[in-house]
């Protein structure tokens, strides 16, 4: 299948009778995480350095930016069916797949890393036990052990959390009921370390960050849009207790130097020290197991969604009845088996934090959305403010700009390679996602806030392409893009004569043509429209066609020479005029293929008639990929010699003034017809420019487009030009 094939929504449901529960799908894993490594062996740590108060205010402040993405997560998981993915899937679902693989990739590899923090945690404290063990070994070995049991059943893994969060309440009740150990001599306010108060936030982030692990579970619950709120939740509020807690604990049986200098501090100062050491390591195992867990569904996910290259679609495979993505799994731990190797817990941690703040702040960046733009399909039964989903958005980005400003500059650019590189691959999906709506509510603000008045200042052409079948007049579709450069608005129209033509055939027709420009590299609006005769057909798309004040302002059309139809034809040219819409009429204009692009020859005829649309059309093209680099001649003819000169120095003068690379010549010529002139000094142009008479009262228009077509007719290709817009052309250039 290739990449541009459309995406379906993906493999299983919000509900899974075979699934897991609130309790042990998303509780069990996310407060496990939450009271992991972190906990207890870094915790001491960030007490010693910036103090009591500064450790209530890093806990109170990371809860609280978890807890603001709690709530934009509930919002949008109880809004649409959540399947495996977890934030990966709500992101992508919601603001589309290529916002969605550039968020979901670098949260993979967090949580790959996550795997790494927490299996060196568990090594760190079996090595201060037993020094006899390399913790770098024992790290390895750890991952090794958790990746097996993830590979053979997530039911056996989920089920062990239970006898872990056993061990780790006992290790806390044993906390509780210690004694000091020294005289406890730490300040309220301040600590005794060197490192930042940011810094120390960016250390211990990650210990909030657990309520990935019941997200990522998303397809593998009973209920996804009832346990995921109602777990997480939870597992916020007994992890913040908990940390809110230890702290003065802590703060009353040990000094400073030894909360900094001692990881396992907590094991002197307990009931029980052992049942500390069973604590850090149920703890430590579990988040490893929540992480193992998780990063293989969110890297399913992605391939699945034929987000990762083709070569690697093979992690989208699940096996068993609980859809196992044991590929993914083995993937994910090769990764964290190298992070293990080469990281350490301080290094592994302030790099994870970044990866969750951004994955947090796109989170409530979309529920912001949802809620603002108000869609009839979103429908959340939890509902939250939005006001709530934009203070945890704005927290995020401060936060990570706090602390480390640099690293969260590589965070941005790298998730924005990964969207443009997404987007290039122009991956297709079946379901719907909130850019629509957003589009869709600037461009009534747009439409309803653009003025009626034609503005110089943003003069564009917005064109109207009446090239029939684009295959047989490419050379008028090529030519308008080139002057639109896709920053004006361009439509290629079609006349359809056949009356029996059912509707959806012409809709069909409309997405045949666009994506045949697509594939060629052309954006264009299209319109498919039904005319009984062309001419009169064209003429009611011309007035009818449009938004409000968004209007083609340029008509783009090929020269007809039947003699049957230009009585027609010279009505729709007089009957664009009358609507104040441009018209560029385009001759020979299949021989421009042919030519070198290198010169363009305008006729001038001053400033206020087309001369000046004739200037800005050049110049535009001038900045277009096929004629950039090319040379205009602005040529005007003088029947006196004498006037020539003063002719020669005013235009070169105009020119200038309007700061464009174009260069004038005025050609003497006393007695020759202009046509001869015409055709003597622009026979080696690649394209010549010449403007169109004024329709007006008792004026034979046929005769003299019939002139018109017989003096220019062995003229290379040539684009008649007639200003009708109520512009002062010279006010764009000046």
């Amino acid at each position: 299948m290739s990449q541009t094939d459309k995406i379906a929504p993906g493999p299983g449901s919000s509900k899974s009778p075979s699934g897991f529960g609130t309790f042990a799908g998303v509780f069990t894993p996310s407060i496990l995480t939450i009271l992991g490594v972190i906990m207890y062996l870094r915790f001491g740590w960030v007490l010693g350095q910036v103090g009591l108060m500064g450790t209530l205010l890093i806990v109170t402040l990371s809860t609280c930016i978890t807890f603001f993405t709690a709530l934009s997560i509930a919002s949008i998981a109880t809004d649409q069916h959540v399947r495996t993915g977890g934030a990966y899937y709500m992101i992508s679902r919601s603001l589309g797949i290529e916002t969605g693989g550039a968020v979901g990739i670098p949260l993979f590899l967090a949580q790959a890393l996550s795997i790494a923090l927490y299996t060196i945690g568990f090594a760190e404290s079996v090595s201060s036990v037993f020094p006899q063990f390399d913790s770098r070994w024992v790290g390895m070995l750890t991952t090794l052990g958790v990746g097996a049991l993830a590979l053979f059943s997530a039911k056996i893994a989920i089920r062990s959390q239970f006898f872990i969060m056993a061990a780790i309440a006992i290790s806390l009740i044993s906390l509780v009921f210690g004694s000091p150990v020294e005289n406890a001599d730490l300040s309220i306010w301040h600590g005794e370390g060197e490192v930042g108060f940011w810094k120390v936030f960016a250390v211990f982030f990650p210990a909030v960050t657990g309520i990935m692990a019941g997200v990522n579970m998303s397809g593998d619950l009973k209920d996804a849009k009832q346990s995921i709120p109602r777990g997480t939740f939870m597992a916020i509020a007994v992890g913040y207790l908990i940390y809110m807690g230890l702290p003065i604990i802590l703060s009353q049986r040990a000094s400073a130097e030894s909360l900094i200098n001692d990881p396992l501090i907590m094991r002197k100062i307990s009931f029980w020290g052992d049942a500390i050491l069973l604590g850090v390591w149920g703890a430590t195992l579990s988040s490893a197991i929540g992480s193992i867990l998780g990063a293989p569904r969110v890297l399913q996910a992605l391939a699945r969604d034929r987000v990762l290259p083709a070569s690697l679609s093979w992690l989208g495979k699940g096996k068993g009845e609980d859809d196992n993505p044991r590929a993914g799994t083995l993937f994910t731990i090769g990764l964290a088996l190298l992070a293990v190797y080469f990281g350490n817990l301080n290094l592994v941690a302030p790099i994870l934090t970044m990866f969750f703040l951004t994955t947090y702040g796109v989170l409530n960046i979309s529920a912001t959305l949802e809620k603002l733009l108000g869609s009839p399909s979103f429908r959340p039964t939890f509902k939250v403010h939005w006001i709530f989903s934009l203070l945890g958005a704005l927290a995020c980005i401060a936060v990570m700009l706090l602390i480390n400003a640099f690293a969260t500059t590589i965070a941005v650019i790298f998730m924005f390679l990964l969207f443009i590189w997404l987007q290039r691959r122009e991956l297709q999906t079946t379901w719907g996602d909130v850019r629509q709506g957003l589009w869709m509510a600037i461009s009534r603000t747009a439409l309803l806030r653009i003025r009626r008045t034609a503005d110089p200042k943003n003069w564009r052409p917005h064109l109207l392409v009446l090239s029939g079948a684009p295959t047989k007049r490419w050379h008028l579709v090529e030519l308008g893009h080139d002057l639109s450069q896709n920053r004006s608005l361009m439509t290629v129209a079609t006349a359809i004569t056949k009356t029996d033509l059912p509707i959806g055939r012409q809709i069909k027709m409309e997405g045949n043509i666009k994506d045949y420009l697509l594939q060629r590299g052309i954006n264009s609006l299209v319109r498919v429209y039904y005319a009984q005769r062309v001419l009169e057909g064209t003429q009611s798309l011309i007035s009818t066609y449009g938004l409000g004040q968004i209007t083609p302002n340029t008509i783009l059309m090929g020269a007809s020479e039947n003699p049957d139809n230009l009585d027609e034809y010279c009505r729709l040219i007089e009957y664009c005029y009358a609507l104040r819409k441009n018209v560029l009429i385009a001759r020979n204009a299949d021989q421009l293929h042919e030519q070198n692009y290198s010169r363009i020859d305008i006729w001038w005829g001053g400033l206020k008639a087309n001369g000046g649309l004739m200037i800005v059309l050049a110049h535009l093209l001038q900045r277009s990929i096929n004629w950039k680099g090319t040379q205009v001649n602005v040529k005007m003819l003088s029947r006196s010699e004498k006037a020539a000169d003063g002719a020669s120095h005013n235009l070169s003068s105009l020119l200038k003034e309007m700061r464009v690379d174009h260069n004038e010549k005025v050609i003497y010529e006393a007695d020759k017809d202009f046509y001869e002139v015409l055709e003597e000094h622009s026979a080696g142009a690649d394209l010549i420019m010449l403007g169109m008479a004024v329709p007006r009262e008792g004026f034979e228009y046929r005769a003299y487009y019939e002139q018109l077509s017989q003096k220019t007719k062995n003229l290379p290709s040539t684009l008649f030009v007639l200003a009708s817009q109520e512009v002062q052309f010279g006010e764009v250039l000046s």
